[in-house]
């Protein structure tokens, strides 16, 4: 495949169509709105799905495993990009990607739509985590591949596109969560997998006016030799980890506890091997590793805000069924709207985000800065939700109000941190590893999954203010010390804001 050159992509899409941004915008809008109504619509009814009893349509769990599945779910679904990086940055590239992990998203649906055991459930989650990781992180690093270098519509682009992202999780929790919850959990589960294969449509249908030579160029790509040699090795592994498997789980060294363990351990190892592998790369400049450098501290942040924030579908949610008031003003809520809150906050804030950060332009706050933000408001969003129990106790049911309040605070860390953050991956990722960085930000997700797959355990309503006021604790923290070495990020970032 011929090596194109930056210029020459951004040249090849139309850079005028889609509120004064790339043609492309709307196609890459477009299919990440109906891939995150599928995952977010599946997501606002799973963890109820696992716990609610088998007489009522679930699988009987108790809430503790529940929440456990859903970190750990949530931190291999994230890990699971590093995957999808490498294979589009060394065999098929970006397009190719989004297109397949569309296809495992739909039958992971599918598969969860179908009445069945808990054997079938692993299966849809096996599905949606390998679709996801081919997906997600590549569908974003298409965004920055149809902007210029040095376009001061990036940020705002992706702004933008994080807008599209949370237009169709807005919509989904109110759709499948009033379906799944009061009629049938395998009803909703279908149309998840209706939006998907609807986000599929419009990828297919426009790429090729709209996205022009973006996603199709391979960054790094195998040569016959290498390719051979790999593929050697993955078949190894995969016979090998089969063989471990079925002698593990007789013996019973295999159990869900230790499980845990182990993603926990590779939520963070991981992204520590992929920090030195791209640094010591001798495809990697002296620059670039400058820009690794200067990523760290911001990987680190983001791994503690989305400690916070990704609770919203496993303690905010298991908060909402239990501990909240469902019934306001004489309106019925289902546990399952409340994650609509996260992204109607932000479809009703980004725009004002992304317009702050244009008129600022050169006087905006740093990137560095910018994460700070992100942290203290994380660590607000928890201290905000305990003051209920601080102020009546445990025992009564508690306004929604606070809920929605806590909501609204972590969404002001997300517009300070993750739209910023996926253009700061895209400026600051080595040539060779253009993909990969990509899934390297979305791993802080997956370390920050791994890790509250752990925390989760330790909470209750009798430890309720505890668990809140020490994690908030630590953001805010945390949130200040980034603050003050900020100038020090900033000069390892060699000018990129």
């Amino acid at each position: 495949m011929s090596n194109y050159t930056k210029q020459q992509i951004v040249d090849s899409v139309p850079q005028k169509g889609f509120f004064g941004h790339p043609k492309g915008l709307f196609t890459l809008f477009f299919t990440e709105f109906w891939e995150r109504f599928s995952y977010y619509g599946m997501r606002a009814i799973l963890l109820f799905y696992m716990y609610y009893e088998v007489t009522k349509g679930g699988l009987g769990l108790d809430k503790t495993t529940a929440l456990s599945i859903m970190s750990v779910y949530g931190s291999l679904v994230y890990m699971s990009g590093m995957i999808g990086g490498w294979l589009a940055d060394r065999i098929f590239g970006t397009s190719k990607a989004v297109f397949y992990g569309g296809v495992f998203i739909m039958l992971g649906h599918i598969a969860l739509a179908i009445p069945g055991n808990l054997t079938l459930f692993f299966v849809s989650m096996f599905l949606i985590v390998i679709g996801t990781g081919l997906l997600k992180p590549n569908v974003s690093n298409i965004v920055g591949e149809i902007y210029a270098e040095g376009d001061n519509r990036q940020d705002a682009g992706f702004s933008i596109f994080y807008m599209g992202i949370n237009l169709g999780s807005f919509i989904a929790p109110l759709i499948v969560g009033k379906i799944g919850l009061e009629y049938n959990f395998h009803l909703g589960f279908s149309i998840a997998a209706l939006g998907m294969f609807l986000g599929l449509v419009v990828f297919t249908l426009t790429k090729r006016a709209n996205l022009g030579l973006a996603g199709t160029q391979i960054p790094n790509p195998l040569s016959s030799t290498e390719r051979k040699k790999v593929f050697l090795i993955f078949g190894a592994a995969i016979f090998a980890i089969a063989i471990a498997v079925a002698l593990a789980i007789p013996y019973g060294y295999l159990t869900f506890k230790s499980f845990i363990a182990l993603v926990g351990i590779l939520g963070f190892l991981i992204p520590i091997i992929y920090f030195l592998v791209m640094y010591y790369s001798p495809k990697t400049t002296e620059v670039e590793q400058s820009h690794i450098i200067a990523y760290i501290p911001l990987f680190i942040a983001s791994v503690m805000f989305w400690t916070i924030a990704e609770q919203g579908s496993t303690i905010l949610a298991l908060y909402a069924d239990t501990r909240t008031n469902l019934n306001f003003m004489g309106i019925q809520i289902s546990p399952a709207w409340f994650q609509s809150f996260n992204p109607l906050f932000i479809i009703l804030l980004a725009p004002v985000f992304a317009l702050i950060w244009v008129k600022l332009g050169d006087r905006q706050p740093t990137t560095p800065q910018k994460f700070s933000l992100g942290l203290l408001f994380a660590g607000l969003s928890f201290i905000v939700i305990l003051l209920p129990s601080y102020l009546g106790g445990t025992d009564s049911l508690v306004s929604p109000l606070w809920l929605v309040g806590s909501i609204l605070t972590v969404v002001l860390g997300e517009l300070c941190l993750s739209p910023v953050g996926l253009s700061a991956t895209t400026k600051l990722a080595p040539k060779a590893f253009s993909s990969q960085t990509m899934s390297l930000w979305f791993l802080s997700n997956a370390a920050a999954q791994a890790l509250n797959a752990q925390l989760v355990q330790f909470y209750s309503e009798d430890s309720e203010m505890l668990y809140f006021g020490i994690i908030g604790g630590v953001s805010i923290l945390l949130g200040i010390l980034l603050l003050f070495i900020s100038p020090v990020i900033q000069k390892y970032m060699r000018g990129i804001r």
